[in-house]
Formats: C-alpha cells, structure tokens, sequence
C-alpha cells in the first residue's frame, strides 16, 4: 500500500511539473491541416492542389500533393474554412465546412471524380505513421462498410462492442459515450457514422479507464436529401435449433426502419431523422432438475416464446448560428415491452414477468469560435427512463439451489422513475507547440424506485434432496427470506469532474502529454480524488523528409470509479425503517419451534414477536472512491503492404475495490442453527448487516498484439490477440467473502481473469459483385467458482469453498473432473482458491455478405464533395480530434457509404477517411468505406442492397458458464448457451433462437 500511494504521490507531483512548464509557454502558434488526396479507386493521386480560404474568402495557403497524395498546410488559425482540390484529368472538390481544430493537425483525406478516360495514378505502398495522442494504433475507428461486421441488435452490438474494448476496463466493463455523452440507450446501428475503440487511453478528459472505452458519434444532416429504408427478417426455419432446447420452438424476428436527412436552411441547418421498430418473438429456454409425482429427480426441459417490442425514433438537427457558433440538437425516445421475462435456465414458468420501459433523452452541443487560438465547447443532456415490471406476488418462490427456481415470481408491482442530466463546458487553445484543453463536467441523477420485490416470501433449498426430504416431513429449507413495509425509495446523486490536458509537440518526432483531473461525488466522503495523467510519443528516426516506420508510446494515469447510486439506494431502502428485510436461517426459537415452516409464510409481525433481527444494508462510513493506477507501453510499426502492426503491454493496480461484507455475522466457531443462543455477534442487539466497503484490490497484466491491413480499394482486414492475467480479493460491489473475519484467502482469479482472446474482422470485396464481412470470435474459458452449495458459518451465504482432498476415503469427498474436493474440510486443511474453475471455450465465426445494385443518376459532382451543414460540428472538438476521417465522413456520401456495399459511393464520405488513414498506416485502425469491387455507383442516385447475416456459422455449441455448486445435479455442466460475444452484455434480443441464426436483410438507399 506505501509503494503505492509513493507511486500515486510521484505521479502527481510529475504531472503538477510538467502542466505549469506547460502553462508559462509565451510562443503563439496555429493549427495545420494536413491530408491525401485519392481518386475513386483509393489510387493515390500526385500534383494535386490544394488550396484553403477562410470565411472572409481570403486565400490563406496552397499545398501541391507530394508522390504519395499527401499534403500538408501549416499555421493556420482554429476557425472554418473552404478547401479546394484540383488535378487534371479530375472534378474540381470543394469542402466549404472543414474544421481546423487547435494544436492538433486536422486531417482531411480527399477523393476526386475522373472528368476524362485517362488520369495519372500513383499508387504509394506505404506512408507514415504518426505520434499526434489521439492516433494510437492500437485503438480501433469503425465506419462506413466495417461496420457491417457488427450485428444489428442494439443489445448484440453492445456485447461485440464490450469484448472488443477488451478486459482492461476492469470489473465494472467498458464506458460508452455516445456523440460525447455518457449513459443511454445506444442508437440504431444504421444512424452510427463511426465507433472508436480505446483511443488516447491517458487524456484527462475522460474519467474512466481509456483501454476499454467506447465513443459512438451518430450521422449528421447533409445538404442534399439523402436517406434509407430497410427490413430484416429471421425465424426459426432460418436457423439452427438450440441445442438445450426440447423443440425447434416458435420465433419470428421482423426489424424494419429507415432514415432521411437534408438541408433544412441551405448551407446553414440540415437535419437527420431515424426510426427503428422491432418485433422479436423470443424463446426462453428452461433446463432444470425437478421431482416428478413420486418425488423422484428428473430432468425438466421447456421453451417458451417470449414475445418483445422495441420502437426507436431520433431526429436530429444541425444548425450554424454564425460564423462562430453552431448548436447540436437530437432527441432520442426508444419504447420497449415483453412477456414472459424473467423465464429461462433454472427458472420455470410460474415466475414469468411482464416489463415496459420507456427511454428519452435530449441532447444540446453548442460550438463556439472563441478566438482564432481558443475554441469552446457547451453539451448538455437530460435523459429519462420509466421501467415497469409485474408478475404474481401470490404464493412464495422455492428456490432449489442450482436445481431449479419456481413458485411466485418475486417481484410483484415494481416501476421506477429515473432522470439523469449531464452538462459539459470545455475549451481548447494553443499555446505555441502546446496544445490545451480544460473544462468540467457535471452529472445529476434522481431516481424514485417503487418495488414489492420479495414481499411474497422466498424459502430456500440447498439440495434437491432437502427439498425432497422437507415434502416427507424429514427436513426443512436451510433459509427463508422476506421483505415488507414502504415499497417506495428514492436517491440523488451528482457527480464532478474538472480536468485540464496538454499536448506539447515538443519535436516533431516527439509528443509529450500530461493532464490532471479531480473527482469528487456525493454520497460518499472520499474528497482526495486527483488523477494525474502522462503520455509520449516517439517516432526514432523521423524529420526532415524521412517518413517515419515506427512510434513507440508511452503512458501512466489514474483513474477514478464512482460509487453507483444504485448502491446508496439499497442502503436507504433496507435501513431497517424504510423496508424490513428479513432472511433467516432455519433456526429452532427458545420455545424449541423452528423460525417457520413450509410451506408457510410467517408474517413479518410474527417474526418480529419472536425477536428475530432485521438483515440491513449500509454503506461503511470509511468507504473511499475504487481508483485504479494504469501503465501501458506500445510499439507501433508500419510494415510493407501497408500493414500496420502494435504491440501493447498494460499493467494495472486497482485500490479500494468495492465489496460486500457481513460486518455482523456470527463470530467464527459459534453459529448453531439448533442452538441459537449460542450465536454470538459483534453487535448482539443487531442480526446480519451487509456492509459496501472498499477493502478490495486487482492487479492485472495484459499483452495485445494488434494487426491492421488495408491491401486494397476491395480488402481491409483488422484483428487482434489479448493475452490477460488478472488476479482480485473481489469481482464487485456483490462480491461476499467467504470468511467475514479472513480475507486472506480471497485473492485469487478475477472473474474476467480471460487468459486468451482472438478477434479478427474486416471487409473483402469478391467477385460478382458481392460483399463479405467477417467477425472471427475466440475466448479461452472464464474462471468460475466452486463451492459446497451451503451456509456453514450463518453470513447468509452460500459461497463456502472446500478444501483440496487429501484423504479420498472421507464421506464428505467428492471427486470431479477439476479435481478431489472435500466439501466438509478438517482443521488446518487448503481452501481452494476463489474462482478455482475454468468455464467453456467461446468460438464462433459470424460472416455477413451482401450485394448491391445501384441505379439512377447523381446530377452533377458537387454531390461527392460538399458537406452537409453543420455536420462537422458533430462530437464537437472531440469528434474533430479524430482527423480527417470526421472531416470527411460527414458529406454527403455519409448515407451512401453506409447504406451500399461494395461499390464506389462509399469512398465519397467515410471511404475518403478510411482510405487515408489506412494508407498512412498510423494512428488507428480506420475501417471505413474501404471497399471497391462493386458496381461504379458514385454517379448512381439510387442503391439496393441484399444481404445474409450468419452467427456462428458453423453451427459450434458455445456452452453457458458450468455450474460450480457441488450439491447441484448438474456441477460442473452448462444448462444454456453462452450469450453473444462470449457473455459480454446482455447477449441480445434473440440469443436464444438457435445456435446459428441466419437473418435476411433488404436496405433501399437514396
């Protein structure tokens, strides 16, 4: 812990250093623009010129094209500006919306129409790569084309998402930020104009860790009508059947929607508007073990349907106020329903549920030229969630552990309202080779939560054996818990995060970055939250006019985790006034009757007579904010081909992990459910009281290897291999020990302690005209942990693990095929370590191919190269940071370039950015609108585009995690499937409808 904090202390000071160096830097200095210039076919295009004007029409500088495209223009000030490009033999481009953005280089990556039959192509094979903070190469950029690769299913694409940030996020899973906001719903994937994955991992800007955040930016209007419509249709004829299921059961996918943008005011607002509605019949696949009439153990297996609607609209407004300013507006609503949730695996019929929510959220970014050196930026977001749940609280749940759970449903009558806001205020200026951003950030949250959850009672089983033996009257259920009194809760918090970053371009092969940041909430008492954060890039051998191969970065940063409001309001609803929360073990009372009886359920009035203590929850008045300290080294190399390789190493150190713990539990060696005056406590005048405390602790390790290739205007691939090591006393703020009073033997495998992962991906243009987009998934198994199945010490739970069998001949010896264990353990024995199993390997190959027609004329070039209004605005300066691939994914090709496949109209837009970067080879893996092969559409008005969605196409079963309950039936085998992406998120909306799925799909763009 002293190393640490000695660490931490360093790192502050060092950062504290380096920003005042910083802040007394006296040059001025301007932006740059900087770019390449390709023609329809990517080929690289040499004596271009390139000329800028700003808004005054004032001619500011001229570039010529060097013999690999590019162009590069100096010391301009932050501001707009028209930019033209001429070459013989090409249409004359205009771009009258680019963006010089301050300190960074602002890339604009061009692609100019053939006029006549013959032109002069060069074609470089490789480029340079690049030290700016944003273009690591071992981050990701999708758009255009690749992004065909992910599923359609917001609840799929936030899965593939989650495991391809990867496991460096921690235990809590990835961030997302969606057009620079945190939290909601992520939009359709057909109004996504471009997804980044874990770029500039140590800027300040960001609260959470970098490798592993996910920033999602949504298409802006366009100036010219644009817009498409589409329908995707899947059921169970299509697809192969579940392997748990009993039958090849009913299910019916129909997903149907569209978009349209254009100018609203020409040359000044443009709008873009999309709507989405789904219509899933799912399957809920039951696979339990039950008894039959004569109380003998069977296998139980059903599937049922479980019907879901999901309606999703967004319109979205783009508007330049003046020359200075210009405003982001998008509403977002998104309203869902299903029957028969809460069904599946273990849980039978009886406990089906049925849930609505419905989602708002509206969105505000104002943009302001300050000064032609300083840049501000304004967001603001209000979001609003009402979910609604309701199933039959009428007779009690029987929970069989890992056997099955039937009986009520246990949730009753439960709605909740939930309103978050978030307002964001940043400014950006440059300061000679200094490049500056600071502002805050600041979140409210109010939730008001209504639930009868477990008012009805819940009895509990260890075994299928006690449950029989209680139905003969020889047993009785090992707990029994209830709750009652006020159903209403609610909880506030608010959030608050200043920052200030600098990039210093100290040489011109030399980046060196350092930031800090301050986090403080409400709710808790941990105030000490600064974050110092440091970064450099270096590229040995570069300057003058030798192109460098190579950048190897650096970095160190401390990020903070907030303590979830969630978790505040369980402790306000179970304080012991508001709800009463009974869980009892069976006990027998002084009276020498037991506590209840089954199937009876005692009244809380009845349990209260006979003096039996209320279970609390409470938030420990020490608990400090979780922080975790980040190290990573990167070499990034551009090899022949154009391929780009990266190699990264990351250590992690997490402090003050959250945990659950029974502060009150009884004292070791004296809980005996027959003799409960024996029982002693902490506090005798209290039960059981669960406790969130930051005692926990990670440390992780992780080698990535991430390769990118573009070898042509038809073939992009990308792929990467994470090698992860991650040990932790605790996998979250639910984590109980098994011991309250020893955590020693706690630290152990992580839950994400993942040791292998594989992805590989991209696009390939084939013959006839078609289109194919891999995604290749490969995990090793999870750990999961193996326990005896019961509450040896009275803590109320059922995490005990067994001792390493030395003595086979014992009666409490189980042998299984993880090893000997003996579930009863003698004085002195070896516990087995926490999470001591291996889970299943994942493996699946998803392939989607399409093919395009296109049809109709264009009307003239200016289509292929002006931007909508207002469009470059969109994410703001972060969204600019990202080069020329935000410049140039915002014209007019933006819908075309998503909506066709392999043709030629996906190179005006996105397929400009793609090409560029990916022909550069540094900074990230840009996958966007690479592809040719199709039909020559860029003069076409009109595309229509087929394609065939296959999930796991080779029909492989990935199994569901084993179950590590050694009295279950089925310890140590799966009873489901593994969700989608190998259990990242919530695995979809029909993750049950079969093995492979198969999904048609018909898009009409114009």
């Amino acid at each position: 812990m002293r190393t640490s904090q000695k660490i931490f202390l360093r790192s502050l000071a060092l950062t504290l250093a380096i920003l005042f160096t910083s802040l007394v830097a006296l040059a001025q200095g301007g932006g740059s623009l900087r770019g390449q210039v390709v023609d329809e076919f990517g080929g690289l295009i040499v004596g271009a010129t390139v000329t800028i004007t700003d808004a005054q029409g004032v001619e500011k500088a001229t570039a010529t094209t060097n013999n690999e495209g590019n162009f590069t223009i100096n010391g301009l000030a932050p501001g707009k500006y028209t930019v033209t490009a001429i070459a013989q033999g090409f249409a004359r481009y205009e771009n009258v919306e680019v963006e010089v953005a301050q300190g960074r280089p602002t890339k604009l990556d061009i692609r100019l129409s053939v006029t006549i039959e013959e032109s002069r192509v060069t074609v470089a094979q490789e480029a340079a790569v690049d030290t700016t903070p944003e273009n690591n190469a071992s981050a990701l950029v999708l758009s255009g084309n690749d992004l065909d690769a992910l599923p359609d299913d917001p609840d799929e694409l936030a899965a593939a998402l989650q495991a391809l940030a990867g496991p460096s996020a921690g235990p809590n899973g990835g961030q997302f930020y969606i057009d620079g906001f945190t939290g909601g719903r992520l939009p359709p994937k057909n109004s996504i104009r471009e997804i980044r994955i874990n770029q500039n991992p140590f800027s300040a800007e960001y609260d959470r860790l970098g490798f592993g955040r996910v920033e999602i930016f949504t298409k802006p209007g366009t100036d010219r009508f644009r817009g498409q419509m589409f329908l995707n249709f899947n059921d169970e004829s299509l697809n192969s059947r579940n392997p748990y299921a009993p039958r090849r059961a009913p299910h019916q996918q129909r997903t149907f929607g569209g978009n349209l943008s254009g100018p609203v005011i020409s040359k000044k607002a443009s709008f873009f508007m999309d709507f989405e509605r789904r219509e899933i019949d799912d399957n809920a696949v039951i696979n339990a073990v039950v008894l039959d009439q004569n109380l003998n153990p069977q296998s139980f297996s059903d599937v049922l349907v479980v019907p879901q609607r999901r309606i999703t609209a967004s319109p979205r407004l783009d508007y330049q106020l003046n020359a200075n300013n210009t405003l982001v507006g998008r509403y977002s609503f998104t309203r869902t329903t299903s029957r028969n949730s809460n069904v599946g695996g273990f849980s039978l019929r009886s406990r089906a549920i049925e849930t609505e929510s419905t989602e708002q959220s509206v969105q505000l970014t104002e943009t302001m030229v300050v000064t032609p050196h300083m840049l501000n930026e304004t967001r603001f977001q209000f979001y609003r969630n009402a979910p609604r749940s309701q199933g039959d609280n009428s007779q009690p749940t029987i929970v069989v552990r890992d056997a099955f759970t039937g009986g009520g449903s246990g949730v009753g009558l439960a709605f909740d309202t939930e309103n978050r806001w978030e307002l964001q205020n940043y400014t950006s200026w440059v300061i000679g080779h200094h490049s500056f951003k600071a502002g805050a950030r600041v979140r409210g949250v109010h939730i008001t939560d209504f639930t009868q959850a477990n008012f009805n009672g819940t009895f509990t089983f260890t075994s299928l054996d006690q449950y029989r033996n209680t139905l003969l009257g020889l047993d009785h259920p090992s707990q029994f818990s209830i709750a009652s009194g006020n159903p209403e809760s609610s909880v506030s918090q608010i959030d608050f995060g200043p920052f200030i970053q600098d990039d210093w371009r100290a040489r011109p092969n030399l980046t060196l970055s350092a930031g800090l940041r301050y986090e403080n909430q409400s709710n808790i008492h941990s105030n000490l939250n600064f974050a110092p954060r440091v970064a450099f890039a270096w590229s040995p051998g570069a300057g003058g006019s030798r192109q460098p191969k190579t950048v190897i970065r650096g970095g160190f940063g401390v990020f903070y985790d907030r303590f979830n409001e969630s978790f505040t309001l369980s402790a306000i609803r179970f304080n012991g006034t508001n709800q009463q929360q009974f869980i009892v073990p069976y006990v027998v009372l002084p009276n020498g009757q037991p506590a209840f009886t089954f199937p009876n359920v005692p009244s809380i009035a009845t349990l209260e007579a006979f003096k039996i203590p209320q279970t609390l929850r409470r938030v420990a008045p020490d608990l400090q904010s979780p922080y975790t300290m980040q190290s990573a080294i990167s070499v990034e190399r551009l090899l022949p081909y154009k391929i780009t390789l990266s190699v990264t190493y990351i250590n992690a150190r997490t402090l003050h992990l959250l945990r659950s713990r029974d502060i009150n539990a009884p004292l070791p060696g004296t809980f005996d459910p027959l003799h409960p005056a024996l029982i002693r406590r902490p506090d005798p005048t209290q039960g059981d009281i669960f406790e969130y405390e930051s005692t926990g602790r990670l440390n992780q390790n992780q080698l990535i290897v991430q390769i990118n290739n573009r070898f042509n205007q038809k073939l992009t691939l990308f792929g990467n291999y994470t090698l992860n090591r991650v040990r932790s006393d605790s996998d979250g703020a639910f984590t109980f020990p098994m011991n309250s009073y020893d955590l020693s033997n706690e630290y152990g495998r992580a839950a994400f302690d993942i040791r292998h992962r594989v992805f590989f991906g991209g696009s390939i243009g084939a013959p006839w005209g078609l289109r194919l987009n891999p995604l290749i998934v490969f995990f090793s198994g999870r750990p999961f942990n193996i326990t005896t199945g019961v509450d040896a010490n009275g803590d109320l739970q059922y995490n005990e693990r067994p001792a390493f069998a030395t003595d086979l001949s014992r009666p409490s010896v189980v042998v299984t095929r993880f090893g000997a264990f003996d579930l009863n353990p003698l004085p002195g024995a070896t516990i087995i370590p926490r999470n001591f199993g291996n889970g299943p390997v994942y493996f699946a190959v998803n392939m989607q191919v399409s093919k395009t027609w296109s049809f109709g004329t264009m009307g003239g070039n200016r289509a292929a190269s002006t931007q909508g209004s207002g469009g470059n605005q969109q994410g703001g300066q972060q969204a600019r940071q990202g080069g020329g691939q935000q410049q140039q994914g915002n014209s007019n090709f933006v819908l075309l370039g998503g909506g066709q496949g392999g043709n030629r109209a996906g190179g005006g837009g996105q397929g400009g950015s793609g090409a560029g970067a990916g022909s550069q080879g540094g900074g990230p893996v840009r996958m966007g609108g690479l592809l040719g092969g199709g039909n020559n559409s860029a003069e076409k008005r009109y595309s229509l585009t087929f394609s065939i969605r296959a999930s796991n196409l080779f029909n492989r079963t990935n199994q569901g995690q084993f179950i590590g309950n050694l009295r279950s039936p089925l310890f140590g085998q799966s009873n489901s499937l593994n969700g989608a992406f190998g259990g990242f998120g919530p695995g979809g909306l029909s993750s049950n409808a079969g093995n492979r799925r198969v999904e048609l799909s018909i898009r009409f763009t114009f």
